[in-house]
């Protein structure tokens, strides 16, 4: 392991928008990050421009989260580079809206492959790796408010998130007896390109009657009147990475800005 490092993260979904400002948060703090994204092109750059910037290095693999030899192979990079795997970050993910009667089973699969397939896999893999090696380590998943209060028009994502909840408490019980402590977040409506694309999709449906509309509609509904910008997010997600949160496993954290009062 590199002298200046803490030990090795991996975060998937990690290019662009919050994954980018979780590793970057990460190198910051001294770890090394393995930036694992199925965009070779955004990915290459986003490990450049975080090594360059940082503190210590990020490197690119490439990942599919659905394939989970390509998770192993992220994992054993960031063990092979940084020593161990510390921290893992299960935040990739996408969503397609579609008319509740009218969601489609290849959508449905899809978005449930990615967004809970994808964490049961890296959280498993995560776990297998920390036990190996004996790290107490810390995983943490990218839930949502989709997934405390189902949305019509994206429903398979509010139950794809909702399946994250239940894996993050279910995970959490299964790793407490090897230290690994399991948690995870859930932002509100953030200004990422996966809400860019989502207000441009439901303006394309008719859900919404011109681009922005349906963005401003739901930063309506949000205490704080702003939507977040992924800055937003990484203090918590911080927080649950720290030795500040050695006595916390199976919660989450709603980072929505009084969207959803609970």
């Amino acid at each position: 392991m590199s002298a200046k490092t803490k030990g090795g993260a991996v975060v998937t979904g990690a290019a662009r928008g919050i994954g980018r400002q979780i590793a970057e948060g990460l190198v910051a703090d001294g770890y090394g990050v393995v930036i694992a994204d199925l965009d070779p092109t955004t990915g290459e750059a986003t490990a450049r421009a975080l090594t360059e910037a940082g503190a210590t290095e990020a490197i690119f693999v490439k990942v599919d989260v659905t394939d989970r030899a390509t998770i192993k192979a992220a994992i054993e990079a960031c063990r092979l580079r940084f020593g161990s795997l510390n921290v893992m970050i299960n935040n990739a993910g996408f969503n397609k809206p579609e008319p509740f009667l009218e969601i489609t089973e290849k959508t449905w699969r899809a978005i449930l492959e990615v967004n809970s397939l994808g964490v049961l896999v890296g959280i498993q893999e995560a776990g297998k790796a920390m036990i190996a090696d004996g790290i107490k380590g810390k995983i943490i998943n990218t839930a949502s408010i989709a997934g405390r209060t189902g949305f019509p028009d994206f429903a398979a994502y509010s139950v794809s998130k909702a399946a994250v909840i239940s894996l993050t408490q279910a995970a959490a019980r299964a790793l407490a007896p090897k230290g690994i402590t399991v948690n995870a977040f859930a932002p509100g409506v953030v200004a990422t390109p996966l809400w860019e694309q989502l207000d441009k999709d439901l303006y394309a449906m008719g859900a919404s009657a011109a681009p922005g509309e349906a963005m401003s509609s739901l930063a309506s509904q949000i205490l704080l009147g702003r939507v977040a910008d992924p800055k937003d997010v990484v203090g918590t997600v911080k927080f649950l990475w720290s030795e500040q949160s050695d006595y916390m496993t199976g919660q989450v954290l709603v980072i929505d800005g009084g969207m959803v009062l609970q």
